[in-house]
């Protein structure tokens, strides 16, 4: 039977890149963001080509939404067998943590981190049913994306750091919870990837890259975390449950 596979934030950039490489593991794959599904027409036309996509719309921060998601999935399929929750936004302006917002902290806590601990817990929901159900060669597995500022102080976006450190903690809970029910959790922690959301710093990251802040100096690719999600679909490390997987060029070395 066909294994199904949600990416949330998949619309560009790093969520789609990893939707792309679920399709071509060959997961039937439920593309989701908040992007209109009228306005995907021409992107699911090109997916199609690397196997079985789909679109919905969905603000993960909206109970509803996620609701709506899952079980329109579940309900289609009869099974949910990976769950990768990609979606996340970034500050609208930086702002030292002397002179941030409420409004823009509460933003980034109630999407990125909120968002993405209720996901995991439909999905876990949900494929504790499919268990239940005996579902043939059913092996489910959550993976969380966050970011090297889930550990890395960057006090011009403070809010944007402690809302990557909530997911750090959303996956250990979840790895915990899940274990004895032979669910696995990841985490991928990307680094400097060259997506849209970089690209108003590509040059101050650039000059970093050039001068060694990560041993491999080279933008990351959305490909190269991609690569890190199918490794943690793969099978190969459910006894590692709870692992972070690095996709930071090094970055994570403490080194002199």
């Amino acid at each position: 039977m066909k294994k199904i596979a949600i990416v949330t934030g998949a619309r560009r950039g790093i969520g789609l890149a990893i939707a792309k490489k679920m399709l071509t593991d060959g997961y039937t794959t439920v593309l989701c963001a908040t992007t209109p599904e009228t306005e995907v027409k021409a992107l699911l036309e090109e997916l199609n080509q690397l196997g079985e996509a789909e679109y919905l719309a969905c603000d993960i921060s909206k109970k509803e939404d996620r609701e709506h998601l899952l079980n329109t999935v579940v309900e289609k399929y009869g099974r949910l067998d990976v769950v990768v929750n990609n979606a996340g936004v970034a500050c609208k302006v930086r702002l030292n943590v002397l002179e941030t917002t409420e409004e823009s902290f509460e933003r980034l806590m109630h999407i990125n981190c909120e968002g993405t601990f209720f996901m995991c817990q439909g999905a876990a929901n949900r494929m504790i049913a499919c268990q239940q159900k005996g579902l043939e060669d059913y092996h489910p597995r959550i993976v969380n994306i966050s970011s090297i500022s889930a550990y890395t102080s960057s006090p011009s976006r403070g809010e944007y750091c402690i809302s990557k450190a909530g997911i750090s903690m959303v996956t250990k809970l979840f790895a915990d919870e899940l274990a004895s029910r032979g669910i696995p959790v990841f985490e991928v922690r990307p680094g400097i990837i060259q997506t849209d959301m970089t690209a108003g710093v590509h040059d101050k990251y650039e000059k970093l890259i050039a001068e060694g802040v990560t041993p491999i100096r080279r933008f990351g690719q959305p490909e190269d975390v991609a690569n890190c999600v199918s490794a943690a679909c793969s099978g190969l490390l459910d006894f590692g449950t709870g692992t972070v997987l690095n996709a930071d060029g090094g970055f994570h070395l403490q080194r002199l």
